[in-house]
């Protein structure tokens, strides 16, 4: 994705090597103190199954929202971000469902203790969506009480809400079901249709494809008032806002692109440089 950074992901067995090391003092204090801190809902950890311990960064730095790209391949949903970074021991259920369902069991019902707001699970699907939802929901009914759920014009809130983003054919079955236990990302072209936030919370498009400003000079006026209205189109309707393909490495445009999304209650800043935006947003006082 062109403006975002990639990082390799190490193997299956690095990266359970590297949780067994064991954790300097200092280091150890700062995680401790971490906890202690306030959740940066607004945080995004786009491709998140890209850092070492996925989940478990996203988490350490307190960000309400990852994202796992999943392809079904033999009845088995895998995260990777192309194919051929397909790897049978990664999968949906050992580095998200399982995790989740353990911290949220050990923190009596949320994944920030002492905060109950869910945090978004954003499943981005890769192959024929129909299918995949599918097989997923049969995934998702296995964590009854870790989901935020839909149930007959109802929505009961959980310690996570599943969003399904990705191959579009998804939503057909999806808003088939009566009780379902994820939700539907939608795009602008959703914003102000028939389907209510109940079925899609959040509306999320491409920033390239919709701002020419990528944070060099100064943000046109009028670009600055289409994002504006789109935010408050959305919140009107009980609906967040998400922007990809934003600028993500380290500077004074990605900054700058930052501090306007910030000033427009966009609901989530994506990125994949965890500790850069953890700082950006606690310099900022706003998550």
């Amino acid at each position: 994705m062109a403006l975002t950074t990639r990082r390799r992901v190490l193997t299956t067995f690095g990266a359970a090597l590297a949780g067994a090391v064991a954790v300097p003092a200092s280091r150890a204090a700062a995680g401790e103190q971490h906890r202690h801190r306030r959740p940066l809902w607004r945080a995004h950890a786009h491709n998140d199954y890209e850092h070492p311990r996925p989940l478990l960064d996203a988490l350490d730095h307190r960000f309400g929202s990852v994202e796992a790209d999943i392809y079904l391949v033999g009845g088995q949903l895998l995260v990777a971000h192309d194919p051929e970074d397909l790897d049978p021991s990664r999968t949906l259920a050992s580095l998200y469902l399982d995790p989740l369902a353990a911290r949220v069991r050990a923190h009596h019902g949320s994944v920030y203790r002492g905060h109950r707001r869910p945090l978004q699970l954003l499943i981005d699907i890769k192959t024929e969506g129909s299918s995949t939802y599918l097989e997923l929901d049969r995934h998702l009914q296995r964590y009854k009480h870790l989901f935020t759920t839909y149930a007959h014009g109802r929505v009961r809130p959980g310690p996570v809400t599943a969003v399904i983003s990705g191959d579009r054919a998804a939503r057909a079955p999806m808003e088939a079901q009566t009780v379902r236990r994820a939700f539907y990302d939608g795009r602008l072209a959703d914003l102000g249709g028939p389907a209510p936030a109940s079925f899609i919370p959040l509306i999320s498009d491409n920033w390239t494809l919709n701002f020419t400003w990528t944070g060099v000079g100064a943000f046109p006026d009028a670009e600055r008032q289409k994002l504006r209205g789109i935010v408050g189109a959305a919140h009107a309707r009980g609906q967040r806002v998400r922007l990809w393909a934003t600028p993500d490495v380290a500077g004074p445009a990605r900054d700058a692109v930052w501090t306007e999304l910030l000033a427009a209650d966009v609901d989530h800043i994506n990125t994949d440089d965890l500790a850069g935006l953890e700082a950006f947003l606690d310099a900022h006082r706003s998550a």
